[in-house]
């Protein structure tokens, strides 16, 4: 994976410092999210709040000080922002005022309760074929929901988040999260992270502008590391 990744980059004419890689740890045990971590590993995703809560804390007592970041990279509700802030160091798929304003309230909570000694890091998820089943809010939307992540307060908005819809040129998809992107930076210049890529597509990513790459199979492959 790390070959893919800089020959990515170099391709693109980018430094290999540039991305980073988000492992997708979602349906592997704690014990492979451990050895991954052992071997550099320490940005990790996770899809579902359940399974992520209790493999996180796992994890912590396996590596307790292995300095891993959770990231929660699939579809939220907004009756478990109490339970993500929990865990989760950055959600990457907020996509709606409601969903933010949740997220910030459960944040101050575990600020004031100590349950957190930081903000949440948030990444607004863009559809990018206006498709409201796949999740993520509309390009045409993207100001508004950014100025209210930016207001709400303990909240940090860090990017956008996207995944390639399928029927659709991945070199397409990422120009158009690549111009929403320089159009967000304009307003909001700490907004500077593109999510974008995975196992299938990550090359494409990386040539427009992806500064994360969220890879699982290729990675992990179809079983776990240490899993029976």
């Amino acid at each position: 994976m790390e070959d893919r990744i800089g020959a990515a980059c170099k391709a693109a004419g980018r430094e290999r410092d540039e991305v980073r890689l988000l492992a997708v740890t979602k349906t592997f045990p704690a014990l492979d999210a451990a050895l991954l971590a052992d071997l550099g590993a320490l940005d990790l995703a996770e899809n579902r709040d359940q399974e992520a809560g209790e493999k996180a804390e796992a994890v912590a007592e396996l590596r307790p000080d292995s300095g891993i970041r959770w990231h929660m990279v699939g579809s939220l509700q907004r009756n478990k922002a109490k339970s993500v802030v929990r865990w989760a160091d950055e959600v990457q798929s907020v996509d709606s005022e409601r969903l933010a304003d949740a997220l910030a309230k459960a944040t101050r909570s575990a600020l004031d309760s100590g349950q957190r000694d930081h903000p949440l890091d948030v990444l607004i998820q863009v559809s990018l074929d206006d498709d409201p089943k796949r999740g993520g809010t509309r390009v045409s939307e993207l100001g508004q929901l950014a100025e209210r992540i930016a207001h709400v307060g303990d909240i940090r908005l860090r990017g956008l988040m996207a995944v390639a819809p399928l029927g659709i040129d991945p070199v397409q998809a990422f120009e158009k999260l690549a111009r929403a992107s320089e159009r967000l930076r304009a307003d909001h210049s700490n907004a500077r992270e593109i999510s974008a890529g995975m196992s299938n597509d990550l090359e494409q990513a990386i040539a427009h502008g992806s500064t994360c790459v969220r890879v699982g199979t290729a990675l992990l492959g179809g079983r776990g590391l240490a899993s029976p």
